[in-house]
């Protein structure tokens, strides 16, 4: 529990101000301390989600923020006496405010409440009369074609009312995606593919007749082996990124460098997991189909059903108002809403589908596993001449989906010539598909590490060597950046993490039987705006409604989007009701590539501003159902832009590896990024804390194994696939400096869901290696590779 300096005598720590006016620690006049903040004035810490006995309300720090201090807690611990602040970092204790702005206050998710009493309803709880329960039966060969299904022992079981097979399961329209074609035929593209559906009064029932279906198989060999020489092999062409970018000579440059590393890198399978497992209700009316469904974008829920269904898409509504993360793996729809509407038409009645954990590593996608080789040529004074990184990645057979992991090489360092390109093997493999930062979560990590290894080769500072080939332009465009303040983060984190003071040699630090190390990497993701749409309306008793149909994943969506209209529309925060989450309400993009604030909030922004000016112009009452007015940013926000537009961040990780255990252990980090302006202080930290928890679990526990006997994933629940628990988790801070982009969007904000988790697992990785002085070059770093690392070398 933070110590609350408000139950004691004496000044607030560091202010001078007395405790009897926690109004002083916020910089607000004692007057009237809401003045200019667009909060409430009967009770203005409820506005902010701020606890009302809380003297930092206002600032966003919790009463033991580290961000308030140094990275070490002791100033004599971190070797001497605080240095003066400079930057966006420092946070005055007599701040001025923000008139007439919301954003950037640190407001409390506005569904906050719902959560934590359980009044929040996801996709399987909404209750739905007449319900029915519905299971899948996933394929038990890794390829082959279905030769019968026997359904007689699960229908005679009580409560079943229907099995689907692939011989009798409604019909579906042609689709895009083929991981919806289920029941469509009797191919089997790899194991746990759909082959059947029971459907019964319950849970149970339906379970119980899953298992006791009996399917029919003629096998086929399988190939699920990922390797670099694989004889399949291609250059992908076309997605959002050209497979292949060649500048100069990058081979013979980098047989000329004066410097030379050639090294690989291994990044395994990896599964998203989100708390609440891919679930969807379905309900027919007539020929009116009515889903709840856990995904980051109702609007493409909504088109494809239609398709499949042959629908008109006003006759389709989708319902995903909370949804228990997603992570990517949410970011399209998944087999269970198609099985769901399937079903449901089947039996007249609403049906519910929710897939197992079990189930989930093989049906709703999963992180390609990345090979990676990184050759890297500079000068003798360590400027880069040649980057050449190369990745091997697999696809299914059913649809081909490209990691790419290369393409950081493009953005991150200045060199003369530079090779990034992918190969993917197709496999008989459950689809990959998008995680949290696909493409620069692997391709960091990969990079990163490899920029350390140069440093060590060059005796070179690591920070330093980063900062000397930052790039003027981006390397692989050559479009200027519309902003790129990385060097600026980089010499922040080193200031307040302690860099200084760190002996470079590797194996220096001891602690008994544990080994300490400390490491840094960089990080970067694109800025990503789609088109969207929204409304704003002023009513007669002085309140606006928002409607956008956005996707709140968990990350405060709602409550910063109403900051964003509050702030153009200058109304009291409390005014504003937003609505999301509905394919009826104004169309928007996904959730994803941590587009969905900047493509959502402009639509509002614009709403509102538009709206504001018919305010203005309007003179006497308004109407009953007051005014109304629509964005649509289609034109602008999908435009070519002339800038590189990326987010920019530094990580630094302290780590303890046991020499007995080979267990490692993460101390502390911290993270500094350049984000554009931040909307809301609380949910941006939360974010970014989040991403690099996510960067945790990902070098240190996170790892999916395939079998190549069997075509599966051995790790098939949480108990074998383990994502950090609270245990694992260290002192981690998070924080940002200010940055005036204007290229992006009227708010200048950029994404900040997937930042966090880049770079953290190289800087986790380059602290074990300077910790041990060996460098394992296979995530995640368990037990076992440790120790025997550490064997080897005595």
């Amino acid at each position: 529990m933070a110590h609350d300096p408000l139950e004691h005598g004496g000044p607030l720590p560091g202010t001078g101000l007395p405790h009897d006016d926690p109004m002083a620690a916020t910089g607000l006049p004692r007057d009237d301390p809401l003045s200019g903040t667009g909060l409430p004035h009967h009770d203005p810490m409820a506005a902010a989600g701020a606890a009302r006995d809380d003297a930092l309300s206002g600032t966003g720090l919790p009463h033991d923020d580290p961000l308030t201090r140094t990275a070490s807690a002791d100033p004599a611990e971190a070797g001497g006496e605080r240095q003066p602040r400079t930057g966006a970092l420092d946070r005055d204790p007599h701040p001025t405010p923000r008139t007439g702005t919301a954003l950037g206050a640190p407001a409390g998710r506005r569904e906050g409440r719902e959560k934590v009493t359980g009044n929040a309803r996801y996709a399987a709880e909404y209750p739905v009369p007449g319900r029915a329960y519905a299971w899948p039966v996933p394929a038990a060969v890794a390829r082959g074609r279905v030769t019968g299904v026997d359904t007689a022992a699960a229908l005679a079981l009580p409560g079943v009312l229907a099995v689907l097979t692939p011989g009798d399961a409604p019909r579906l329209g042609e689709t895009d995606d083929a991981t919806l074609a289920v029941l469509q035929n009797r191919h089997v593209p790899h194991r746990g593919w759909c082959v059947g559906l029971a459907v019964a009064e319950t849970l149970e029932a339906a379970r119980a007749a899953a298992r006791a279906v009996r399917v029919h198989y003629a096998a086929e060999h399988h190939d699920v082996v990922l390797r670099p020489d694989h004889p399949d092999a291609y250059e992908p062409e076309g997605g959002a990124q050209p497979g292949r970018l060649e500048h100069g000579d990058p081979y013979g440059a980098f047989a000329a460098a004066d410097v030379r590393l050639d090294t690989e890198y291994r990044v395994p399978p990896l599964h998203n997991h989100p708390m609440e497992p891919h679930a969807s209700t379905a309900h027919w009316d007539g020929d009116r189909l009515t889903v709840y469904t856990s995904s980051q974008g109702s609007t493409t829920v909504q088109s494809v059903l239609a398709g499949l269904f042959d629908l008109p898409e006003e006759h389709v509504t989708v319902v995903a108002e909370h949804v228990g993360g997603g992570f990517g793996s949410k970011g399209t729809p998944r087999p269970d809403v198609v099985l769901a509407a399937m079903a449901a038409r089947h039996i007249g009645r609403p049906v519910t589908v929710a897939y197992p954990r079990r189930y989930m590593p093989t049906v709703v996608g999963h992180r390609a596993p990345t090979l990676h080789r990184l050759r890297l040529g500079a000068t003798a004074d360590g400027h880069l001449t040649a980057v050449l990184h190369e990745v091997t990645t697999h696809t299914s057979h059913v649809r081909e989906f490209v990691e790419q992991a290369a393409v950081p090489s493009r953005v991150m360092y200045t060199a003369p010539h530079l090779l990034s390109s992918h190969r993917v093997v197709p496999l008989d493999v459950p689809s990959p598909s998008w995680m949290r930062a696909p493409g620069e979560a692997p391709g960091m990590y990969a990079l990163e590490s490899a920029v350390d290894e140069l440093a060590g080769a060059l005796g070179a500072d690591p920070v330093e060597l980063r900062i000397r080939n930052e790039p003027e332009r981006e390397p692989g465009s050559g479009k200027p950046f519309s902003s790129r303040h990385l060097a600026e983060c980089l010499r922040e984190g080193a200031r307040r993490f302690g860099w200084d003071r760190r002996d470079p040699r590797p194996r220096s630090r001891t602690e008994g039987a544990l080994l300490i190390g400390t490491g840094v990497a960089a990080a970067t993701y694109p800025v990503m705006i789609r088109p969207s749409t929204a409304t704003a309306q002023a009513l007669p008793d002085g309140t606006f409604v928002i409607r956008v149909n956005a996707a709140d994943i968990g990350t405060g969506a709602r409550t910063v989007l109403a900051q964003v209209a509050a702030d153009a529309l200058g109304a009291p925060l409390d005014r504003v009701r937003t609505e999301v989450g509905r394919s009826d309400l104004p169309p928007a993009s996904l959730a994803g590539d941590s587009s969905g604030t900047a493509s959502w909030g402009w639509a509002v922004h614009e709403a509102c501003a538009g709206l504001a000016t018919r305010l203005a112009e309007h003179t006497g009452p308004l109407p009953a159902d007051g005014l109304l007015v629509r964005s649509d940013t289609a034109g602008r926000a999908d435009a070519d832009c002339p800038y590189a537009r990326h987010a920019f961040g530094a990580h630094f990780a302290e780590v303890a590896v046991d020499t007995v255990t080979g267990e490692v252990r993460a101390r502390r980090m911290l993270g500094v990024f350049a984000a554009g302006r931040i909307l809301n202080a609380r949910t941006a930290r939360s974010q970014f804390v989040g991403g690099m928890i996510m960067g945790l679990g990902m070098a240190l526990t996170e790892g999916s194994t395939m079998d190549a006997a069997f075509g599966d994933f051995t790790e098939a629940d949480l108990a074998s696939y383990h994502v950090p628990a609270h245990a694992d988790v260290p002192h981690i801070e998070a924080d940002w400096i200010e940055e005036d982009d204007p290229h992006l969007n009227p708010m200048g904000s950029k994404g900040i869901g997937e930042i966090g988790i880049v770079g953290t697992a190289a800087a986790l990785g380059n602290a074990v290696h300077h910790a041990t002085g060996i460098r394992f070059r296979e995530l995640p770093l368990t037990p076992d590779r440790i120790l025997a690392g550490l064997l080897s070398e005595r």
